[in-house]
Formats: structure tokens, C-alpha cells, sequence
């Protein structure tokens, strides 16, 4: 009996220490593969993942990365922070647009083609790549319609340029940085370079099969198992010049999945939510310098507009219309306690119009949303005009209480001696002093309190008299 427990014990040791180490044992291999995906705009919150993930692979040393991409695109500063990592991780990035239906656009596009190895699945699409934070028409591109003439095309489009470019002299350098931009990526990974341009200059796009066959990307994958396979071999050049085989064909797959931190940038790099919390902020302050005090409106007004800095410092916004929708608080502070309408509509206009022009519409998924605008707006200037009002009205009232509610009171005299007595007033007995001399039972007004002690005088001529 004794010896079957301690081989019981020995079989139950042996084959935790077996679990234990398999996936270490993975790792030592080089075969682990994990899984990085991007799926929305790409933003603050996209490249704090991105780096996360490269550094506990590099942690891991993981045999590679794979970065699966659904974006519309998204701001260009995130999207180079994300390709600067890339091109210094030691591990091999591999981009994966997927699954089908999914597709890579605009800054999507840089991305992938700074991956070590760029890679679609059946029914994606890339490109549409062309730089839109600032408006106007697009250098190189025709401005009229097509020469019927049979002109030399490329005479005709210099001609076109020069005329187009002092007109637009900043889309033209937007547009060159990002063509020289997305070529040299593309001569890093021997890609297609004059697509890369088209698709800058033209918006041009590719579907996969089409991406492959233009040599845009180096394979199509229906899913990862297939990526893995056909990855199994490869060499690539990671960071620093060295070279590197993979061997992916049973590597161990983990998808990793974003931590605490770009969860929260997620959250609070949402242009309307940012939008909100700077408002909530702002009023809560307010509310609180109104109502010294209450504390509670001040501390999560103070916490509100901190994250909401914060969160604008992370966002292309436009410091005009930040401007602005100051100009038009205190607009609206103002007509509260002194009304005149125009103010408060001046206030109203200012405010709404610095909301459209506080983020520049450089990416898509970085807009504010009508309905955030129009019902902020209602709410704020409802705040200012009804509450901040009727703190108005509260303070130009008369005082109920304390020093202020007893002048002018009438009171009736108890009993007197000298220049002191006593006196009946406001449902109480008061200890009073006066100037003059009054009788038992006359009826004075209060003049002042000093401490608990009233100083009374004779009710004016016609307001007072005797009971």
C-alpha cells in the first residue's frame, strides 16, 4: 500500500514538472510565436501596446511577432512610434492583415511595409495611404481633365505641379515627407517603391492577390497556421544588421493582450471622452470656487481636467479651438451673473465652434462626434444660466441667518436701565445697549450685533412705533 502512494506522488510530480517546462522548453526552443493585433484606429493607445508586446517578446525571446492589422489608419505620430519599434526589435515583426475583410489603409499601410516580412489574407485590402491633416488638392495629381491634345503626359504634369504647389505649398511637403517616407521603407524591405508612392500620391490600393503579384507584400495566408508554414525557413535582418532564420513551423502560439496602461490610453484618447472630462473638469472648478467647501466638486473637477490635459497633450489638437471654447465659458460664466443675452449667445457660438476646431482631422477615428458637442453645449450653458444663476440670486438675497438676517428687525423692549437692557427679538431674549433711553414694552429696530449683545435705535419715523 505505502509503495503505491509514493508511486502515485512520483507520477503526480513528475507530470506537473512535464507541464511546468513545456512551455519554457517552447521558449528556449525559439518557438514561440505571439500574436499582436490592431484592430480600430490607430493612436497613443496602439503604440504603448505595440511597445509592450516587442519588449516581453524580446523578454521571451520569442522566434517572432505576429502583428495582425484592421485599421482605417489613424495619427501619423503613433503610427511612427510603432514603426520606430519595429525596425529596433531584435525579434522579426511579421504583418498579418487579417482576418478577410479586414484591410490596412493609410498608416496601416507604413506599418506593414516596415514589417520584416508583410503578409494578407485572402479578401483584405492596403493602401489609400495619402496624407489628409491638411486639406487641398493632391501634388501630382491632374487638376483639369485629361489632355485631349496628346501632349507629352509628363511635361503636362510638371506644368501642373509647379502651378499646384505654391498654392498648396504645405500639402506638397506633407505629401513629399510621406513619399519619402514610405519609400524608404519600401527599399528596407525590397518592396515595391513606385507603388509605395502611388499609394501616397494617388491613394492608390491593392487587394491581396494584387499586393503579391505587385510584390507590395511577400505572401498570402488564409489563416496562421498557414503564415507560420510558409514563414518556416525564411531569413530576415532584424535590428543591428543581423540575420536570422525562422523556425516557426511548430512554434507555440500566445496572443498577447494589451496591458493596464494602453487599456486606460484607450480609453482616455477617445476624442470625446477626452472632450468630456476637460469640461467636467472645468465646471467642476468652478462649482467649487462658487461653493467653497464642498470639496467634493473640487477634487473630481481637479482629477477630470488632469487626465483630460493629459489626454489632449496625446491628441492633434488645434490650440485655437481649445481657445476658444475658454473664450466661450467664461462667456457663459459672465452672462450668468450679469444677464444680457448677448453675452450668453456669444458664449454659446464661441463654444460650440471651438469644439469643431479642437482636433485637426488628421486621422479617422479623431473626431468629435455632433451629438457630444450639441449636448455638452445644452448642458454647460444650462449649467451656467440655471445654477450659476440661482447662486446669484442666492447671494444678492437676504440673509437668513447670522449678523445680516438681525438688522433692521424690530424688537421689544423688556426692561431698561441706563444704556443697557434687554430686549425681546426674533423669538429669543437679547442682552442690548442703545444710545438713547427706551421704556418697558417699546418696540426699536435693530440696529448691529456686536458679539451677543443688539445694538438697537428708535424705528425711522413712519416705518415703526409703539406696540
Amino acid at each position: 500500500m505505502q509503495t503505491m502512494k509514493a508511486a502515485l506522488v512520483a507520477a503526480i510530480g513528475v507530470v506537473a514538472l512535464i507541464c511546468c517546462l513545456l512551455p519554457s522548453s517552447a521558449e528556449e526552443n525559439g518557438r514561440l510565436a505571439l500574436i499582436v493585433s490592431i484592430d480600430g484606429a490607430i493612436g497613443p493607445a496602439s503604440a504603448s501596446y505595440v511597445k509592450e508586446a516587442l519588449a516581453k517578446a524580446s523578454e521571451r525571446r520569442a522566434e517572432v511577432v505576429l502583428l495582425r492589422l484592421n485599421t482605417p489608419g489613424g495619427l501619423n505620430s503613433s503610427m511612427r512610434e510603432i514603426i520606430a519599434d519595429v525596425l529596433a526589435s531584435p525579434i522579426p515583426v511579421v504583418g498579418y492583415v487579417a482576418p478577410s475583410g479586414a484591410h490596412a489603409a493609410s498608416a496601416g499601410t507604413y506599418i506593414l511595409y516596415a514589417t520584416h516580412i508583410a503578409a494578407m489574407a485572402p479578401g483584405t485590402n492596403i493602401g489609400a495611404a495619402t496624407p489628409v491633416q491638411i486639406g487641398g488638392p493632391l501634388p501630382g495629381l491632374p487638376s483639369g481633365p485629361a489632355d485631349k491634345g496628346g501632349k507629352d503626359k509628363k511635361d503636362g504634369d510638371q506644368q501642373s505641379e509647379s502651378k499646384d504647389q505654391p498654392k498648396d505649398a504645405m500639402t506638397a511637403k506633407a505629401t513629399n515627407d510621406a513619399v519619402a517616407f514610405i519609400r524608404s521603407l519600401a527599399e528596407l524591405r525590397n518592396r515595391n517603391v513606385d507603388w509605395a508612392e502611388k499609394a501616397v500620391r494617388e491613394a492608390a490600393t491593392l487587394s491581396a492577390n494584387a499586393a503579391l503579384e505587385a510584390h507590395a507584400i511577400d505572401l498570402v495566408a488564409r489563416d496562421q497556421a498557414e503564415l507560420l508554414r510558409q514563414i518556416d525557413g525564411r531569413v530576415v535582418e532584424v535590428a543591428g544588421g543581423k540575420t536570422q532564420r525562422l523556425v516557426t513551423k511548430d512554434a507555440v502560439v500566445e496572443a498577447i493582450d494589451p496591458g493596464a496602461i494602453s487599456r486606460f490610453l484607450a480609453v482616455i484618447t477617445d476624442p470625446n471622452v477626452a472632450f468630456i472630462l476637460l469640461m467636467v473638469g472645468i465646471y467642476g472648478l468652478i462649482f467649487e470656487f462658487m461653493s467653497p467647501g464642498a470639496v467634493a466638486p473640487g477634487v473630481v473637477g481637479a482629477i477630470c481636467l488632469l487626465i483630460g490635459l493629459y489626454a489632449l497633450n496625446l491628441l492633434p489638437i488645434n490650440y485655437a479651438g481649445l481657445a476658444l471654447m475658454l473664450v466661450g465659458l467664461v462667456l457663459l460664466t459672465i452672462e450668468a451673473f450679469n444677464p444680457t443675452v448677448v453675452i450668453g449667445l456669444g458664449g454659446i457660438i464661441a463654444f460650440v465652434l471651438g469644439a469643431l476646431m479642437l482636433f485637426r482631422g488628421e486621422a479617422p477615428g479623431y473626431y468629435l462626434s455632433w451629438w457630444v458637442i450639441g449636448i455638452t453645449a445644452a448642458v454647460f450653458a444650462g449649467f451656467a444660466l440655471v445654477v450659476l444663476g440661482s447662486l446669484r440670486r442666492v447671494g444678492r438675497a437676504p440673509a437668513l441667518v447670522g449678523a445680516q438676517a438681525m438688522r433692521g428687525l424690530p424688537a421689544e423692549v423688556l426692561d431698561w436701565n441706563g444704556n443697557e437692557g434687554h430686549v425681546f427679538a426674533h423669538g429669543e431674549r437679547w442682552q442690548a445697549r442703545g444710545a438713547e433711553t427706551f421704556k418697558p414694552g417699546e418696540t426699536v429696530e435693530v440696529a448691529n450685533i456686536v458679539d451677543l449683545t443688539l445694538l438697537i435705535r428708535r424705528a425711522p419715523t413712519g416705518e415703526g412705533g409703539t406696540s
